[in-house]
């Protein structure tokens, strides 16, 4: 095709989108054309594409073609980027827009907001339809298994770009209200067709986006309009009940806040919601519990294999308090039976990592226990994934992995299908210098299964879901034993004492 026609096709695409209308259709001719360094124009004739990802491959290929992008994934994307960027409405329309769907109903607002989002392909749909994803079913629910494959990896051109780009504070980070409409650099992403849309939190500014990569259905962030780092206390609680009263049918969890067990942003609040349900969601409560002078709150240990306090009740300022009490008491807690420390040379280790959602007309607040202490034995944290499933899990558990969903490295996808042909060969892999790190894993497996060309990589996808939940086992600081259940409880009557 002509690159006119891939021009007309894009075009097209915006007005069968909504993004564009009609009238709109020179207007984003000329500036198709003025990104594209054309001066002339005649109309193509030729069939035009309605799939976006060819349409943007073909600019794509006419822009390095001509000196106008380099030819590397990061120099691509940011100048596919500014392509959609012309197609992209102001934020007054958007926002706009939405609140206009929000009063008619909160679902319809959030759906036309999420379609916007991909249609502007601020959310790659070509790119997620590529990541793999599988359920895992055991004593906790169905965990979810994904192995991301949408966010690239910096191809050395980008990376050597990086170095020697001039450094700048501008967006401070990639969560900041700087990043909407930012045309990107080698070191930070291109966001010229990116729109938040601004919401009232406890009275305060903050906003709402999706994240690009989509972990789950309708995966959002809401952050703050400061750039202020994060913190678990009452005003966090506070403000994940008052997000789901905005949106009842989204759920929202923050992730705790500090290192090891917290997220990879620490230096600007935020929370991670969504359109989902997870297997914590539906996990039962296990164990009915109580809290002195909070006997209109509903309380339990839920059967999770970390350490989880539920609280419900109508009042969500009811549920914050209680919350506050449990975090300040957890806060201060040690019981070196269980490895739990609250302090070591001056440093806290414990905190929470929590999750809301409406229940009902009731609200409801998940409490994760966390304590990111270290050991000799386990020097990246007691409660991190052990040194036995760094094959397969070595990153920190955060927010969407304590909730049951596991977001695996790229790597794995090629690693599993390799170790899955090593495995009904029956080959040793100890000299293998990308498998050797299974060889312990898959000795073990081998006598529990018998692998064949047809079952091998299943086997290996569902024992992939048993190392995760294993990792979960880890992270959890009460076990899921007599004696975990035992130091647990001494931990409910600590805070009932004071």
């Amino acid at each position: 095709m002509k690159i006119e026609a891939y021009i007309e096709s894009l075009v097209a695409y915006a007005m069968n989108t909504g993004l564009a209308q009609p009238e709109d259709h020179q207007v984003l001719i000329n500036r198709l054309l003025d990104l594209l360094n054309k001066s002339d124009y005649e109309p193509s004739g030729e069939p035009m594409s309605e799939d976006l990802e060819e349409i943007l491959a073909g600019i794509l290929t006419y822009a390095v073609e001509n000196g106008l992008c380099d030819d590397g994934i990061t120099a691509k994307d940011i100048f596919d980027t500014r392509i959609m960027g012309a197609l992209t409405p102001m934020p007054r329309e958007v926002i706009r827009t939405f609140w206009e769907k929000y009063a008619q109903d909160p679902v319809k607002a959030t759906d036309w907001y999420y379609k916007f989002s991909c249609d502007t392909d601020y959310i790659r749909r070509y790119r997620i339809e590529k990541d793999m994803r599988w359920k895992y079913r055991n004593q906790y629910g169905e965990l979810d298994v994904t192995i991301n494959l949408s966010k690239p990896e910096k191809d050395p051109k980008a990376i050597a770009a990086a170095k020697n780009a001039p450094q700048t504070a501008y967006p401070k980070c990639q969560l900041c209200r700087e990043n909407e409409g930012y045309a990107g650099r080698m070191n930070h992403p291109a966001r010229a067709n990116h729109r938040v849309i601004p919401l009232q939190i406890c009275g305060a500014d903050w906003y709402v986006q999706y994240s690009p990569y989509v972990y789950y259905n309708e995966h959002c962030i809401v952050f703050n309009a400061e750039h202020v780092p994060m913190k678990i206390d009452k005003s966090a609680f506070e403000k994940l009940l008052d997000f789901v009263r905005v949106f009842p049918h989204y759920f929202v969890g923050s992730n705790a806040d500090l290192p090891i067990v917290g997220g990879s942003i620490l230096s600007h609040e935020h929370f991670q919601g969504g359109h989902y349900t997870f297997a914590m969601e539906t996990a039962p409560v296990e164990q009915v519990i109580s809290f002195r002078g909070f006997e209109d709150v509903k309380a339990g240990i839920v059967k999770w294999p970390m350490s989880v306090i539920r609280l419900v009740a109508a009042d969500p300022k009811r549920i914050a308090a209680l919350a506050d009490k449990i975090l300040g008491a957890w806060r201060g807690y040690s019981d070196e039976c269980v490895h739990v420390i609250a302090f070591s040379d001056g440093q806290p280790h414990n905190t929470i990592t929590p999750i809301a959602r409406r229940r009902g007309e009731d609200y409801e607040l998940d409490l994760v226990l966390r304590c990111n202490i270290t050991s000799d034995e386990h020097p990246l944290g007691v409660f991190h994934p052990h040194a036995d499933k760094h094959h397969i899990k070595k990153e920190n558990i955060g927010l969407i992995e304590v909730m049951g969903l596991a977001v695996l490295p790229s790597r794995l996808k090629q690693e599993l299908s390799d170790l899955a042909q090593a495995a009904w060969e029956d080959r040793d892999i100890s000299g293998d210098e990308q498998l050797q790190k299974h060889a312990p894993w898959l000795a073990e497996l081998k006598k529990k299964h018998t692998f064949t060309p047809d079952n091998a990589l299943d086997i290996l996808l569902q024992e992939t879901g048993k190392v995760f939940s294993d990792v979960l086992e880890d992270a959890g600081v009460y076990k899921n034993t007599p004696e975990g259940r035992a130091a647990f409880l001494r931990f409910v009557d600590w805070v009932n004492q004071l």
